[in-house]
């Protein structure tokens, strides 16, 4: 549809919620030719919280740059066409539940039979294997089995807090795009097309490589009673953060963290980042706070006796010299200081901000339906094959006739399958 890295690569996308689109609209942005295929009342999230009748917020952002096809794809006269136009394909997209795309006749054999340079990508919550392979499962089931969720230890009540936004699902979305590219790459070297498993679980696990390293001299010692400490609170059902007590009590996080964290200004919240010695030096210069756990030689001692008392006393007394500055005030001598550091803002916040409109990170586009409308941009660049936004959204089934004499329909055809039911 447009230029770019991918542009003369045709991709059929069936999905739909946040993996998959999302997956879809990175190649759409890198200039693929992305078709998507949705049911006749179109896909649920065109239909969560609609601002116009079947056109929503969550649909829009993830779902601009491709063509729209709406249709029944239980009937065989729908299958006979996405079949038609498998045949010049090149790349498949799936994320629904397992054993669909079989009842729908998309599955990998099928298509791949058809086209054996397909690059297929199908995207599941738990991978094809395995006692849950069959089990259908959202971003918020993942991050509660893996640990992410545990991993942030908020509470909504008693209950811990899903993590938003949706991580699981957009890093999947990314891990997609990743890997058919690869594909791609492979099949320009071999000719064959392959498919490609991409899960939920997988990606998740992922992002938590420290914490999902086991290392045998360390760790025999303390995770397995860790396990037996979880077993045993949730059968006295113990609250969540007792639970989280657990953990911490095998890996205790370290006391008098004033490097990393988020502070507040007299006017706001300031982030800072100073993870090596060097920075940390930097960041007490700027500030003028005395670690007694710098030596004058210059070592650091991470946990001199009673720093289990001392360190949360720092802590505190960083916490009430930052309350004296204002952010911008602090942003300044942290830059002067060369101390990573930034303001904390909501999200809205940055829209026509410097920063994102220097690098593209903002769109402006003209939906038929929702009219202009103000959206991320391509989160990365390329110098030779740039990334371009050109069209939004697709209305429902905008591009059925288009899409339908591609495969070789009449347009008497085309009309007769409307009065069938079988498009809209």
């Amino acid at each position: 549809m447009g230029s770019g890295p991918l542009e003369g690569v045709r991709v059929l996308e069936f999905t739909q919620i946040i993996a998959g689109p999302f997956c879809g609209m990175h190649l759409a942005d890198m200039g693929a030719d992305v078709t998507k295929f949705e049911p006749l009342e179109g896909e649920p999230w065109r239909l969560s919280v609609e601002l116009v009748p079947k056109e929503s917020r969550t649909y829009a952002s993830l779902n601009r740059g491709k063509r729209g096809v709406a249709m029944d794809m239980t009937r065989p006269e729908a299958q006979q066409v996405i079949h038609t136009l498998v045949k010049d394909a090149d790349v498949v997209i799936i994320n629904y539940r397992p054993g669909v795309a079989e009842q729908l006749r998309i599955d990998y054999a099928t298509l791949s039979a058809i086209n054996p340079r397909i690059v297929y990508c199908e995207n599941t919550a738990f991978g094809r294997q395995g006692p849950l392979a069959r089990r259908g499962g959202y971003d918020i089931v993942v991050q509660a089995l893996t640990g992410l969720m545990a991993g942030e230890a908020k509470l909504e009540g008693d209950v811990p807090a899903y993590v938003y936004p949706a991580i699981a699902d957009y890093a999947t979305g990314i891990q997609m795009s990743n890997a058919i590219c690869a594909a791609l790459f492979v099949r320009e070297k071999t000719g064959k097309g392959q498919r490609i498993d991409c899960t939920l679980m997988g990606t998740a696990i992922a992002m938590q490589t420290s914490q999902f390293t086991w290392i045998d001299a360390f760790d025999n010692d303390i995770i397995p009673p860790m396990l037996e400490g979880f077993k045993q609170a949730r059968s006295e059902m113990k609250t969540f953060m007792e639970q989280v007590a657990v953990q911490k009590k095998y890996r205790p996080g370290a006391a008098g963290n004033v490097y990393y964290r988020v502070y507040q200004t007299s006017d706001g919240f300031i982030a800072v980042g100073a993870l090596s010695m060097a920075l940390r030096l930097k960041l007490l210069a700027a500030t003028g706070l005395k670690d007694p756990r710098f030596k004058p030689d210059g070592s650091f001692e991470a946990n001199p006796e009673g720093w289990d008392v001392n360190g949360p006393a720092f802590v505190r007394e960083a916490e009430a010299l930052y309350r004296t500055k204002t952010t911008e005030e602090w942003s300044a001598l942290f830059e002067k200081h060369g101390v990573p550091a930034g303001p904390l803002y909501f999200i809205e916040e940055l829209f026509n901000h410097p920063q994102t409109l220097a690098n593209g990170l903002q769109v402006e586009l003209d939906h038929p339906l929702l009219g202009s409308l103000k959206m991320v941009g391509p989160a990365f660049q390329m110098s030779g094959t740039p990334l371009k936004v050109e069209v939004p959204s697709p209305m429902l089934g905008e591009h059925n006739d288009e899409v339908l004499a591609e495969a070789g329909l009449s347009v008497e055809q085309i009309e007769q399958l409307r009065a069938a039911g079988v498009v809209s």
